[in-house]
């Protein structure tokens, strides 16, 4: 494992800040390509990726600390905001991060009158693309995002060893490489989203396809994953990739339906 690759100085680089520092760079890059395809300004995807950033900084740090219930009663809140805390690799929550970088996105959307929509559709490949390159982050760190002990001789196999992550694993231990599996699942959707962009004159339905491949993926990821139950047999991650798919679906068959009444109205 390689939490800290190297330094500058006094500087460290860790390898999960490097990764998603190229999942910015590597998101903005497609995300203006395909703004510029569509006729926009590239100002709007350079406002847009800041608001991602910060959004995705934040909100991650913010929901880490409702995950860990425990830290919030136990320190106060100004313990959120520490140096060490606010720029180490540790304490980013996927989920949380999408859920502001989404709402920021809205509201400058609408403070620009640019369909909301439509920049949702704009930004999932570069969304889906970006994940898998924060997950080998997350691997080369061992940051405790790997799975359950593998059992059988088949994931023995592909089973992995943490012991030198920042979340280290027993010697001699083999665990899912979910990480792994993740950049795997996260490529064969941004593949699919990347191939169906152009498809859909209707604005949404790239977006909804986002919501529920990813959805799913992460979904049944956690099966193997060492994350607590929280309820019903669930997960909180299992509990919000649920309702991604729920409103990638319901935004699926909206979206669907009236792009088939424009189609009879151009009949």
């Amino acid at each position: 494992m390689y939490p800290k690759l190297f330094e500058i100085g006094p500087v460290p680089v860790y390898s999960y800040g490097l990764f998603l520092g190229l999942t910015f760079i590597i998101g903005s890059i497609l995300f203006n390509r395909e703004l510029k395809r569509n006729g926009y300004s590239e100002n709007i995807g350079a406002n847009m990726v800041f608001l991602c950033l910060i959004g995705g900084i934040i909100g991650s740090k913010l929901f880490y600390v409702l995950e860990e219930w425990n830290f919030s009663q136990t320190k106060p809140l100004s313990s959120f905001f520490t140096k060490e805390l606010l720029l180490s690799p540790s304490g980013l929550t996927f989920y949380g991060g999408l859920l502001l970088a989404i709402l920021l996105v809205s509201i400058y959307s609408r403070s620009k009158k640019i369909p909301v929509l439509k920049m949702f559709d704009l930004m999932s490949p570069a969304a889906a693309l970006g994940y898998g390159i924060a997950r080998i982050g997350c691997h080369l760190s061992g940051d405790g995002d790997y799975g359950t002990v593998v059992t059988g001789t088949f994931w023995e196999f592909i089973g992995y060893s943490y012991t030198n992550g920042t979340v280290p694993t027993k010697p001699g231990e083999l665990v899912h490489p979910t990480s792994v599996y993740e950049l795997v699942a996260a490529i064969l959707i941004f593949a699919y989203l990347w191939r169906i962009r152009k498809d859909y004159a209707v604005p949404g339905i790239v977006f909804a396809y986002y919501l529920i491949l990813s959805g799913v993926e992460r979904f049944f990821i956690e099966l193997i994953r060492l994350n607590p139950i929280v309820v019903a047999g669930m997960t909180q991650a299992q509990i919000i990739s649920l309702i991604m798919m729920i409103t990638g679906i319901l935004l699926l068959i909206s979206r669907k339906r009236l792009e088939k009444q424009a189609e009879a109205v151009m009949v």
